[in-house]
């Protein structure tokens, strides 16, 4: 079932995932096409989340904006105040984080294992930060120990927080410890994007890729071909997993398996390193008397990818 509309505003609207938007030339959404996705979306109650370029957007466009309840999704340094904040690499991180707010930091792994202590200062003021690995279709067994040692240590600074009277939330470590059931991105079932071009995509990634292909428009209403194969109940490893924290990105895994609803080893193994340091980051915070209500317990698996242990099933 629909839940969300995302409205890119321009073709170079911020990537707040693992593709990329650098290079898309500006081509702001006209007006006329943002008012036909507004009222798409109060007629069917969705939420709204509208993707900024990093420039001004036209003031028709603004005043539009302004007449449905939404978040504001940014690239850092857009003007005008933002529900969220997208962090293109470490270099991009504020000196001094907003306090209470919420950041997207897309980084590749390297970066990510060389420069992890760089986010300490993100962790202490603001409420969220969502770590998204932009080259994850290519995490290899070589990564496993370098991304665990990598958490564990993210997980001790938000031990210390949490002992410091804080809750921050760090997506690939918090968010586990709470979830009772999967909550992947829902691109193609709970989530459609409206481009500039006015018409829907499964998702921002599929608008841009080179053989996109719509999937309907705000006055033709949604039509999704194989709808179903984006759902969870149709996809045969992550209904079975528990790795609730993993985005089970529908473009990457077609990226790497050709099918919608089939992720490849990478995002898999990827995912299972943070359960994995979930788990732990547990146990931390039970031995130092600190209780999360609604935590769950996070059983520990001898796997890092389902499908190794798909005979089991």
């Amino acid at each position: 079932m629909l839940q969300y509309l995302v409205i890119l505003l321009d073709d170079a609207a911020a990537s707040f995932c693992h593709y990329s938007s650098a290079g898309r030339a500006p081509r702001p959404m006209p007006a006329d096409v943002l008012r036909r996705g507004i009222r798409f979306a109060m007629t069917e109650n969705l939420n709204v989340q509208f993707v900024y370029p990093a420039g001004e957007v036209p003031a028709d466009v603004a005043a539009l904006v302004e007449s449905v309840d939404h978040v504001k999704i940014k690239p850092v340094g857009a003007p005008g105040p933002a529900d969220v904040t997208v962090v293109d690499g470490f270099d991009g991180l504020p000196a001094e984080p907003a306090e209470g707010a919420t950041y997207v930091l897309r980084t590749d792994r390297a970066a990510l294992f060389a420069r992890r202590g760089e986010l300490a200062p993100v962790l202490a003021r603001a409420a969220r930060l969502n770590l998204v690995l932009t080259d994850v279709e290519r995490f290899a067994d070589a990564d496993v120990a370098a991304y665990a040692e990598t958490l564990d240590e993210l997980a001790g600074l938000i031990a210390g927080q949490y002992a410091a009277g804080r809750a921050p939330q760090l997506n690939v470590l918090n968010d586990r410890l709470l979830l009772t059931q999967m909550n992947s991105c829902g691109a193609g079932e709970t989530s459609l994007t409206l481009a500039p071009d006015g018409r829907f995509y499964v998702c921002p990634a599929f608008y841009l890729a080179p053989d996109a292909t719509p999937v309907g428009s705000p006055d033709e209403g949604p039509a999704v071909p194989n709808a179903q194969l984006y759902r969870l109940d149709h996809a045969p490893l992550c209904r079975r997993c528990d790795a609730w924290q993993c985005r089970r990105c529908v473009w990457l895994n077609r990226q790497t398996t050709l099918e919608v609803n089939t992720p490849g080893r990478e995002q898999c193994v990827a995912a299972h390193v943070e359960r994995e340091a979930s788990r732990r980051l547990a146990l931390r915070l039970r031995e130092a008397g600190i209780m999360l209500p609604g935590a769950q317990e996070i059983k520990k698996l001898d796997y890092l990818d389902p499908f190794d242990v798909r005979e089991t099933w």
